[in-house]
C-alpha cells in the first residue's frame, strides 16, 4: 500500500468500538506493518434515546453519519452490525467484506424466568423491535411490550433495576462483550427469526476506493457474505421501507443455502412465512425467489397497510 494508514469509522457504543477492534485485530494479523486509527462518532439514533426509531427514520439513523465521512474522504471504511444496515446503500458505497458470522439469534434475558413460556400472563418485556414485537406477541399475546432503547449495558441496567421482567437481545452482541452469562435461554427460530444481517459485521467503503476495498478484502467469509446478501435481497424484493416487521435468515447446509423469511403485523396477529432452498452460487437469486413467495402471498398489502 501507498499509504499505510487506515481510517476507521464507528459509532461510539461498547459494542460499535468492541466491533471495530475487533476488525482491527484481524487486519493487523494479516497486515502487521498497518497504522489503524479508530474513530468513534454519536450518531443521530445515539443522540435520541427518547425517540423512537421509526421517527429518526429508521436504520439509517444509525448510518447515515459514517457514510457522510466516508464520502467526505475523514474516514477509510466504516465497521457496522449488518442488521443496522439500510437495504439501499448510498450512491459511490459499497459493502465490499462480510466477517464471519456470530451467532444470528434472538436471547431471552430475565432475572426471574428461564425462557418465555415461563412468563406469567402481563409480563414486561423490553424491546423496541417491530420484528420482535410482532413474533412476541404472536407466540404469546398475552405479554406487555414496554420500549427500550440504548446500549446493552444501559437496557441490562434498567432491567436489573426492575423496570421489566425481561428483554429480548441478540445472542451476538452479548456474546461479543462478554454478557454471554446473562442470557437464560436462545430463542428458538421457529419462535422469532433474526433481523436481516444479525450476528455479521460488515466493512463499507468507498467503490472508487480499490486499494482499500482489496485490502479489507481479506476478511471477507464468502458464505457470510453469501447468507447475508441473500437475506438483503429478500428486503430488497420487499421494499421494507415502512418500518414494517420483516426477517430473514439464511445458512449453508451441505451446498445449499436455505432461506426462511417473515413479515408480520405489528400486533403479531397476521405472519407470512416463507421458507427456500437452493445450490449456494445461486444465493441472490434464491433471496429474490423468496420476497416474490412472500409477496404472492400478501406481504406487498401487509406492509402497505402499516406505512
Amino acid at each position: 500500500m501507498s499509504n499505510h494508514t487506515l481510517n476507521i469509522i464507528t459509532r461510539e457504543s461498547p459494542l460499535a468500538m468492541w466491533q471495530a477492534k475487533f476488525v482491527r485485530q484481524n487486519l493487523l494479523v494479516i497486515y502487521p506493518d498497518l497504522s489503524i486509527n479508530i474513530n468513534g462518532i454519536t450518531t443521530e439514533a445515539d443522540k435520541f434515546l427518547d425517540r423512537s426509531l421509526e421517527k429518526l427514520g429508521g436504520k439509517g439513523a444509525f448510518t447515515k453519519e459514517l457514510e457522510v465521512a466516508l464520502l467526505d474522504g475523514s474516514a477509510d471504511f466504516a465497521v457496522h452490525s449488518m442488521k443496522d444496515v439500510t437495504a439501499e446503500l448510498p450512491d459511490r458505497l459499497q459493502i465490499c467484506s462480510i466477517l464471519k458470522r456470530e451467532s444470528s439469534g434472538d436471547a431471552f434475558i430475565s432475572n426471574k424466568y428461564n425462557d418465555i413460556d415461563e412468563l406469567p400472563e402481563g409480563s414486561i418485556i423490553g424491546t423496541s423491535s417491530l420484528r420482535r414485537i410482532s413474533q412476541l406477541l404472536a407466540y404469546r399475546p398475552d405479554l406487555s411490550i414496554k420500549s427500550i432503547r440504548g446500549n446493552v449495558g444501559t437496557r441490562l441496567k434498567k432491567l436489573d433495576a426492575g423496570e421489566f421482567d425481561a428483554l429480548i437481545l441478540a445472542t451476538a452482541g452479548l456474546n461479543r462483550l462478554g454478557m454471554h452469562k446473562r442470557i437464560a435461554h436462545e430463542i428458538s427460530m421457529d419462535i422469532m427469526l433474526p433481523a436481516i444481517g444479525q450476528g455479521a459485521l460488515g466493512l463499507e467503503v468507498c467503490i472508487d476506493n480499490t486499494e482499500k476495498t482489496g485490502l479489507l478484502q481479506s476478511l471477507n467469509d464468502s458464505v457470510t457474505y453469501a447468507c447475508v446478501m441473500s437475506e438483503r435481497r429478500v428486503n430488497e424484493k420487499l421494499n421494507g421501507g415502512c418500518h414494517s416487521p420483516i426477517a430473514a435468515h439464511a445458512i449453508l447446509n451441505g451446498s445449499s443455502i436455505e432461506i426462511s423469511a417473515m413479515v408480520g403485523s405489528v400486533d403479531g396477529k397476521r405472519i407470512i412465512k416463507e421458507y427456500l432452498s437452493g445450490p449456494f452460487e445461486k444465493a441472490t437469486e434464491l433471496g429474490d425467489a423468496v420476497g416474490d413467495a412472500l409477496l404472492s402471498k400478501g406481504a406487498r398489502e401487509l406492509l402497505l397497510s402499516q406505512c
